[in-house]
């Protein structure tokens, strides 16, 4: 049986700290007013807050090819095989680039399963469990590949300012939505982040994401729901006191699926909706 390292990046909001002689975490940088820093090493959560309310120039970036190769190649010194599951190819060019340079490694497998922050976490402790199991690593490809749909987040935010900043709403629609105090409610399943519907509050908006949630699991999701195997997590952007809160909520909404992780949203998805926002995300997970 060969033997496996997991390789994710910090999109997945798996810590440094978390590693395992099975489990390697790639920082992801950002640059911010400039510099460059990596999640983690040189900018933590509450930096990246601080300097986002001092209205910071930040974006995201990627891996150096450099990073990416030496830690695989770190991991082949111990490893017969690496799987490296990157964030979804429709947020970031990392994961496209990867497989580019996976072309030079014959042990290195490249997953594009479409996920990001607690939904990457639930794929990259699946693909543990089943590099664990004695899955070779084309099986655990397959298998997030071939599940990456039964995935999904709601995500509701506290302030339009940084969809505006983005470019994603217009200003005009952004101060008609501050004067309303509208919370736009986001969805990302698959590749993309797109707009899902409104509330006029923050009770409200909560209500509607469950509600998303609910219809999926009397639809789409309903066999694996009836069937145990979707997983509730709760993530957050600097609001983990509501975040609790929300997790009360949906454990008496939801009685057959259990609330996992609460966690901080990834960083890459923070800095284009602020703080204050909510988000609900649902996984099939069945490697148990």
């Amino acid at each position: 049986m060969s033997k496996i390292a997991i390789i994710t990046d910090s999109n997945s909001g798996i810590k440094l700290t978390e590693q395992n002689e099975d489990l390697y975490v790639l920082p992801m940088p950002f640059i911010i007013n400039g510099e460059e820093y990596f999640e983690e090493i040189s900018l933590s959560q509450e930096d990246f807050y601080k300097k986002l309310a001092e209205n910071a120039d930040i974006s995201t970036s990627q891996p150096s090819p450099f990073q990416v190769k030496e830690m695989w190649e770190n991991a082949l010194k111990t490893h017969d095989e690496v799987v490296y599951i990157p964030m979804s190819s429709g947020l970031s060019e990392s994961c496209h680039n990867a497989i580019e340079f996976s072309k030079e490694y014959p042990n290195v497998t490249v997953v594009d399963n479409q996920r990001i922050s607690v939904t990457q976490k639930d794929s990259v402790y699946e693909a543990l469990k089943m590099a664990h199991d004695g899955y070779s690593a084309a099986e655990i490809k397959d298998y997030l590949e071939n599940t990456k749909l039964d995935s999904s987040i709601y995500i509701t935010v506290n302030t339009l300012k940084y969809l505006k900043k983005g470019g994603r709403i217009t200003p005009a629609v952004a101060l008609i939505g501050t004067i309303l105090n509208i919370k736009p409610i986001l969805q990302i399943h698959g590749e993309k982040l797109d707009s899902f519907a409104k509330a006029l509050n923050m009770s409200q908006a909560k209500q509607k994401m469950i509600n998303a949630v609910k219809k999926d699991f009397e639809t789409v999701l309903k066999e694996y729901y009836e069937n145990g195997e979707m997983q509730i997590d709760i993530a957050h952007t600097n609001n983990e006191e509501e975040a609790m809160k929300f997790k009360a909520e949906i454990e008496k909404a939801f009685p057959k699926s259990k609330v996992k992780f609460v966690d901080p949203l990834s960083l890459s998805v923070s800095c284009h909706i602020g703080p204050g926002a909510l988000a609900i995300a649902t996984t099939r997970v069945t490697k148990k």
